[in-house]
């Protein structure tokens, strides 16, 4: 016998931007969005049965994504995740959890002159701010912020010597070389039983990405970087000690290899070593390490 075991559904990719015009000074701010938002409930019967009663169709669910950044603020992305999967639950009493997720692209005011322009922005990167909220009737509002494609390069500080050594081994140790990553990084907060408590101190989700990002460039540059293991571990540390509400921080870098060049062969150059200058950035494979730093 076969039985449904979970489900849920919804629509992806729906792509959102709204514009906050200020009369009073003529300047206007911009917010894009990628959403996705999968629904749960008692829903099983679409499934099994070809019920289609139980179904709030994908493309309503689109629109609602539309009608609710219209009706509430988009930034924090925090809020607006909250406010977008809480109406889910008020309006159908069938479903019981709402899983949203949007994905901030960013957009950078250009600078005329030395002055910032009221009306013109550029792409900063791929860099993006993410969120993910899960609202259900039982545990409330569940939130996790995060940076993804932040990409960092430093040409030293970086070492890695002292470890396992067997006969699986052939990389060398350095005590000088390159590190490069794509920053991911998460941080997930306490559990919120409203929208009114995610709304009360809302500047706490502003005020956590702008730390997070910033120890995370300043660790990352500062650090005499003895793995990227420890790295990236002092960087969860000092995130959990600025936002006294995160209950846990996380990591996956990917370690992104730049190899030395052996040109010894063409005129006797000396390119390795301390003398390394030209490098091969490579495609893969390559290292990738991840960690979750808890509150004790």
């Amino acid at each position: 016998m076969a039985r449904l075991a979970a489900a849920r559904y919804g629509k992806d990719n729906v792509r959102v931007y709204k514009v906050h015009k200020d009369e009073a000074t003529g300047t206007q701010s911009v917010t894009e969005m990628t959403v996705c938002c999968l629904l749960e409930g008692q829903i099983e019967t679409s499934y099994t049965e070809a019920d289609n009663s139980v179904v709030v169709a994908t493309d309503s669910i689109k629109n609602t994504i539309y009608i609710k950044a219209k009706e509430h603020p988009v930034n924090p992305p925090e809020l607006y995740a909250a406010h977008l999967g809480q109406h889910f639950l008020d309006k159908y009493p069938h479903i019981n959890a709402a899983n949203i997720k949007v994905i901030v692209h960013r957009w950078t005011r250009i600078n005329i002159d030395g002055k910032p322009h009221p009306h013109s922005f550029y792409r900063d990167g791929n860099e993006t701010r993410n969120v993910e909220a899960r609202v259900t009737r039982e545990a409330g509002i569940e939130l996790k912020s995060a940076i993804q494609g932040l990409s960092v390069l430093k040409s030293t500080g970086s070492a890695f010597h002292g470890f396992v050594r067997d006969e699986y081994t052939t990389l060398g140790e350095t005590w000088d070389r390159i590190l490069s990553t794509d920053v991911d990084a998460t941080w997930n907060w306490k559990t919120f039983a409203t929208v009114a408590d995610v709304e009360k101190g809302v500047e706490r989700f502003d005020q956590a990405f702008e730390a997070a990002r910033n120890i995370t460039l300043k660790t990352f540059a500062e650090d005499e970087s003895a793995s990227v293991q420890n790295t990236m571990y002092k960087m969860c540390e000092e995130i959990l000690e600025k936002a006294a509400e995160v209950e846990v921080v996380g990591y996956s870098l990917p370690n992104k290899h730049y190899f030395e060049i052996d040109l010894s062969w063409h005129k006797g150059y000396k390119n390795t070593g301390k003398d390394a200058e030209v490098y091969a950035p490579q495609s893969g494979p390559n290292g990738l390490i991840k960690c979750e730093v808890a509150r004790s």
